[in-house]
């Protein structure tokens, strides 16, 4: 067995599953995208109001109960968002990326399970963590600007101040 041609991971796949790739687009020039949507946020509000009046005798018994409508009102608190970002393309989220992508995550405390080089659940929940709170990306889709501030792609010219 030849182990020095081997990455040592243990991988049913070399590229993510198809439901992660299903969700990327690619434009005209190869970039990829994918979509974060943030549902909108309501408040609902239920209200019995009086349409009847209680009949009331003169001895105090009720001789007929008061009615009542249920009125339901429905606020948006927050619209509906979407976002589209450029993300890392499917085929290049090899084990020896993915393996990169989670030593990156378990520095900053953000992966704490074993290193394996697979999107498993705990990489993809790593991810989207780490990406709500550094970049406002709700998603378990991997960002180039995630991959950019965790070093695992390189920097374009303007990021770096080269002016062409």
């Amino acid at each position: 067995m030849l182990t020095a041609c081997t990455t040592g991971y243990d991988v049913p796949y070399s590229n993510p599953p198809e439901f992660i790739a299903a969700d990327i687009e690619r434009d005209f020039y190869g970039n990829c995208y994918g979509r974060d949507v943030t549902p909108a946020l309501t408040n609902t509000e239920t209200n019995q109001l009086q349409t009847g009046p209680e009949i009331v005798g003169a001895d105090g018994t009720v001789i007929q109960q008061a009615t009542y409508q249920t009125v339901t009102n429905q606020t948006i608190l927050r619209e509906r968002r979407e976002v589209l970002f450029e993300t890392v393309c499917p085929d290049q989220m090899t084990p020896e990326f993915i393996a990169s992508l989670q030593r990156a995550l378990a520095t900053r405390g953000y992966y704490q399970a074993r290193i394996t080089g697979v999107l498993d659940a705990h990489t993809k929940s790593a991810v989207r963590l780490y990406q709500q709170q550094q970049t406002n990306i709700d998603s378990p889709l991997l960002a180039i600007q995630t991959a950019r501030i965790l070093g695992l792609v390189a920097l374009t010219p303007e990021q770096l101040g080269i002016i062409e």
